[in-house]
């Protein structure tokens, strides 16, 4: 199945680091946080990626054609869908490179060890134009209980909370593109009159997952790298 890949933000929230350098070539250990996604998708089979091009695209492209900075497995189409696009129109942009009925999309900034493949099982399953990977979003900041008498009885660090968010890890079924139009932006327009119309599904998921939005998440990650806790979580496999 195909993986379409949205990496062409401005990572407006990294500056200065993204003036220069796009946000999905910010290296985790000695790759780029897109080459990890890819990663996670090519250990469950998908293997052919269409990357959609924006802020600092040629870097991308550049990148990512030489030999030794891709897996010889992988097949790669870079599409430049234009500075400034919404995430609607990335995707109209590619439409006519999508072969299947169905196709697999990310944001260019997220890792998890899901199994991509169970994703698609709900997908096939549930038979809706989309599924979304709902996670339960860790809280930025600590957490304190407090009873009837206003004493503080216990303190939560940083703790998982109760409800959903849709974490981007997506499967589209090819009618999604009769919900999209220039201007729309996918979380929107689209994905809510497709939820009125009983139309995604959730596949809830609570293991490993976090995202590069800020210069404090670059260093987390790295720190994870660094540690081998990363390591472990994405590729567990590959760690003796």
């Amino acid at each position: 199945m195909q993986v379409v890949i949205l990496c062409g933000g401005e990572g407006t929230r990294l500056r200065p680091k993204t003036e220069l350098l796009p946000k999905p070539l910010i290296p985790i250990g000695e790759k780029p946080i897109l080459w990890h996604l890819m990663k996670i998708y090519a250990r469950h089979g998908h293997k052919d990626f269409i990357l959609c091009l924006g802020h600092l695209g040629e870097k991308i492209k550049e990148h990512f054609s030489k030999s030794g900075n891709v897996e010889p497995d992988w097949n790669i189409e870079f599409a430049d869908t234009g500075v400034g696009s919404t995430k609607a129109e990335r995707m109209l942009k590619v439409r006519d490179l999508i072969k299947g009925e169905n196709f697999l999309l990310a944001y260019g900034d997220d890792l998890s060890n899901v199994n991509i493949n169970e994703i698609v099982d709900c997908h096939v399953k549930n038979n809706k134009i989309v599924t979304l990977m709902a996670i339960n979003p860790v809280s930025q900041f600590g957490i304190i209980e407090i009873d009837g008498s206003n004493a503080v009885t216990n303190f939560k660090e940083k703790p998982k909370l109760s409800h959903w968010i849709n974490a981007g890890y997506y499967v589209f079924n090819k009618r999604i593109f009769d919900y999209l139009q220039p201007g729309f932006e996918l979380e929107k327009e689209p994905l809510e009159k497709l939820a009125a119309e009983n139309q995604i599904v959730a596949f809830r998921f609570d293991g490993f997952f976090k995202t590069m939005n800020t210069l404090k998440d670059v260093l987390e990650f790295n720190n994870m790298w660094d540690s081998g806790e990363l390591k472990q979580v994405l590729y567990p496999d590959d760690v003796k």
